[in-house]
């Protein structure tokens, strides 16, 4: 038992490159993931019980913590989460931690129940303060297949119009 203890990190794979450029090989990820997620549980208590984003943060993060609690190594950390290499998580979790800062500061939590808002409604002027942001025409592969899959009139038309 003891000789596992000790040879485990000596015999672990060592990680070379993450094959993503600019993105640098952590060597200690899994203590750095631990922190970052311990820290993101810590500051997530900011953010009101009932909002869904800090149960979503609480959830995922408390699931991932677990994992790198749980696991010694980097690759079975990655197989189990199932969301990137651990130097991707690192920055994820770092991004988490900006957010919840800027979440704190700006509290959308806040806004009064009388709050109104402009809803600007299909072809309604847009305000020239905002820029307008239309998609363009789809390619007409699509307006074949709707033809295709459209239910036909009585007259036999589809009422799918380009």
């Amino acid at each position: 038992m003891l000789l596992r203890r000790i040879a485990r990190p000596l015999m672990a794979k060592v990680k070379e490159t993450t094959g993503i450029v600019g993105l640098d090989v952590v060597p200690n990820a899994r203590e750095v993931l631990i922190s970052l997620y311990s820290k993101t549980l810590k500051e997530i208590q900011s953010v009101p019980e009932d909002e869904g984003y800090r149960k979503a943060v609480e959830s995922f993060t408390r699931h991932r913590l677990t994992v790198c609690q749980k696991e010694h190594d980097w690759e079975t950390i990655e197989k189990r989460l199932g969301c990137g290499q651990v130097e991707e998580l690192i920055e994820e979790a770092q991004d988490e931690l900006k957010l919840i800062g800027h979440l704190n500061e700006w509290q959308p939590w806040d806004v009064p129940d009388d709050y109104e808002c402009e809803v600007i409604e299909n072809d309604a002027p847009v305000p020239s303060h905002i820029p307008l942001h239309r998609p363009g025409p789809l390619p007409e592969e699509f307006y074949k297949t709707m033809e295709a899959i459209a239910p036909k009139s009585e007259n036999g038309e589809t009422s799918v119009a380009a």
